[in-house]
Protein backbone atom coordinates (compact mmCIF):
# COMPACT_ATOMS: atom_id res chain seq x y z
CA UNK A 1 0.00 0.00 0.00
CA UNK A 2 1.03 3.26 -1.33
CA UNK A 3 1.46 6.06 1.36
CA UNK A 4 0.76 9.79 0.34
CA UNK A 5 1.57 12.98 2.49
CA UNK A 6 -1.23 14.16 4.92
CA UNK A 7 -3.84 16.73 3.37
CA UNK A 8 -3.53 20.08 5.80
CA UNK A 9 -7.30 20.80 5.36
CA UNK A 10 -8.46 18.07 7.84
CA UNK A 11 -7.37 19.57 11.24
CA UNK A 12 -8.76 20.21 14.74
CA UNK A 13 -8.13 23.00 17.44
CA UNK A 14 -8.81 22.12 20.92
CA UNK A 15 -9.08 25.44 22.96
CA UNK A 16 -8.47 24.42 26.98
CA UNK A 17 -10.78 21.46 26.46
CA UNK A 18 -13.33 22.94 24.09
CA UNK A 19 -12.86 22.40 20.18
CA UNK A 20 -14.04 25.02 17.95
CA UNK A 21 -13.40 25.11 13.77
CA UNK A 22 -11.56 26.88 12.53
CA UNK A 23 -10.79 28.27 8.83
CA UNK A 24 -6.67 28.86 9.17
CA UNK A 25 -4.25 28.59 11.42
CA UNK A 26 -0.35 29.99 10.52
CA UNK A 27 2.56 30.80 12.29
CA UNK A 28 3.22 26.82 13.72
CA UNK A 29 7.06 27.49 13.58
CA UNK A 30 10.16 26.97 16.10
CA UNK A 31 13.77 29.04 15.19
CA UNK A 32 17.03 28.36 17.14
CA UNK A 33 18.77 31.43 17.48
CA UNK A 34 22.51 31.49 16.46
CA UNK A 35 25.39 32.59 18.87
CA UNK A 36 28.53 33.44 17.58
CA UNK A 37 31.57 33.18 19.58
CA UNK A 38 35.45 33.76 18.81
CA UNK A 39 38.03 33.01 21.18
CA UNK A 40 40.48 35.60 20.96
CA UNK A 41 43.87 33.52 21.03
CA UNK A 42 42.13 31.01 17.85
CA UNK A 43 44.12 30.71 15.27
CA UNK A 44 41.22 30.66 12.72
CA UNK A 45 40.08 34.35 11.67
CA UNK A 46 36.52 33.14 11.88
CA UNK A 47 33.82 32.63 14.12
CA UNK A 48 32.33 29.36 15.37
CA UNK A 49 28.60 29.33 15.87
CA UNK A 50 26.67 27.72 18.95
CA UNK A 51 22.89 26.37 19.13
CA UNK A 52 21.09 29.21 21.26
CA UNK A 53 17.65 29.87 22.48
CA UNK A 54 14.89 29.08 20.83
CA UNK A 55 12.23 31.32 19.46
CA UNK A 56 8.36 30.81 18.55
CA UNK A 57 6.19 32.99 16.51
CA UNK A 58 3.30 33.94 16.88
CA UNK A 59 -0.08 31.98 15.93
CA UNK A 60 -2.72 33.05 14.27
CA UNK A 61 -5.82 31.51 14.41
CA UNK A 62 -8.64 32.78 11.79
CA UNK A 63 -12.48 31.15 11.96
CA UNK A 64 -15.85 32.69 10.80
CA UNK A 65 -17.61 35.42 12.56
CA UNK A 66 -20.95 33.83 14.14
CA UNK A 67 -23.62 36.52 16.01
CA UNK A 68 -23.60 36.22 19.26
CA UNK A 69 -19.84 34.73 19.65
CA UNK A 70 -17.58 36.64 21.59
CA UNK A 71 -15.34 33.83 22.68
CA UNK A 72 -11.98 36.07 20.81
CA UNK A 73 -12.99 39.35 22.53
CA UNK A 74 -13.89 37.84 26.23
CA UNK A 75 -10.92 36.22 26.31
CA UNK A 76 -8.93 39.77 25.08
CA UNK A 77 -10.83 41.39 27.79
CA UNK A 78 -9.18 39.34 30.79
CA UNK A 79 -5.53 41.27 29.78
CA UNK A 80 -5.26 43.47 32.92
CA UNK A 81 -1.77 45.05 33.52
CA UNK A 82 0.53 42.39 33.24
CA UNK A 83 -2.06 39.42 34.37
CA UNK A 84 -3.94 37.72 31.39
CA UNK A 85 -5.61 33.94 31.57
CA UNK A 86 -3.01 31.90 29.89
CA UNK A 87 -4.57 28.88 27.66
CA UNK A 88 -2.95 25.44 26.29
CA UNK A 89 -3.60 24.87 22.85
CA UNK A 90 -3.89 21.87 20.78
CA UNK A 91 -4.14 21.99 17.33
CA UNK A 92 -4.10 18.40 15.46
CA UNK A 93 -3.59 17.52 11.63
CA UNK A 94 -6.01 14.45 11.54
CA UNK A 95 -4.97 11.39 9.04
CA UNK A 96 -8.52 10.21 6.55
CA UNK A 97 -9.53 8.09 9.68
CA UNK A 98 -9.63 11.75 12.17
CA UNK A 99 -7.06 10.33 14.58
CA UNK A 100 -4.31 13.36 15.30
CA UNK A 101 -1.28 12.88 12.82
CA UNK A 102 0.75 15.36 14.10
CA UNK A 103 -0.25 17.60 17.06
CA UNK A 104 1.19 20.91 18.27
CA UNK A 105 1.09 21.79 21.80
CA UNK A 106 1.16 25.50 22.51
CA UNK A 107 2.29 26.41 26.06
CA UNK A 108 0.92 29.14 28.01
CA UNK A 109 -0.84 31.21 25.32
CA UNK A 110 -2.70 34.49 25.49
CA UNK A 111 -4.22 36.88 22.65
CA UNK A 112 -2.28 39.89 21.59
CA UNK A 113 -4.26 41.10 18.67
CA UNK A 114 -7.47 40.97 17.46
CA UNK A 115 -8.92 41.61 13.90
CA UNK A 116 -12.46 41.65 12.77
CA UNK A 117 -13.66 41.05 9.56
CA UNK A 118 -13.15 43.27 6.59
CA UNK A 119 -16.79 44.98 5.24
CA UNK A 120 -17.13 45.36 1.42
CA UNK A 121 -20.74 46.23 -0.01
CA UNK A 122 -19.94 44.42 -3.00
CA UNK A 123 -18.53 41.33 -1.40
CA UNK A 124 -20.19 37.71 -1.14
CA UNK A 125 -17.63 35.94 1.28
CA UNK A 126 -17.87 34.57 4.60
CA UNK A 127 -17.07 37.32 7.63
CA UNK A 128 -13.75 36.23 8.42
CA UNK A 129 -12.30 37.03 12.46
CA UNK A 130 -8.43 36.44 13.31
CA UNK A 131 -6.77 36.13 16.34
CA UNK A 132 -3.16 36.52 17.07
CA UNK A 133 -1.53 34.82 20.46
CA UNK A 134 1.52 34.84 21.76
CA UNK A 135 2.64 31.61 23.84
CA UNK A 136 5.88 30.72 25.49
CA UNK A 137 6.47 27.05 23.94
CA UNK A 138 5.42 24.53 20.96
CA UNK A 139 6.16 20.90 21.57
CA UNK A 140 5.01 18.79 18.14
CA UNK A 141 4.59 15.59 18.22
CA UNK A 142 4.35 13.23 15.29
CA UNK A 143 2.31 9.97 15.51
Amino acid sequence: MQEYPLSKFYFQVDWGGTQIGFHEVSGLDVEVEVIEHRISNSPEFSKIKMPGMKKFSNITLKRGSFKGDNEYFQWLQTIQLNNVERRTITISLLDEEGNPAITWKVNKAFPMKLQSTDLKAEGNEVAIESLEIAHEGLIIENS
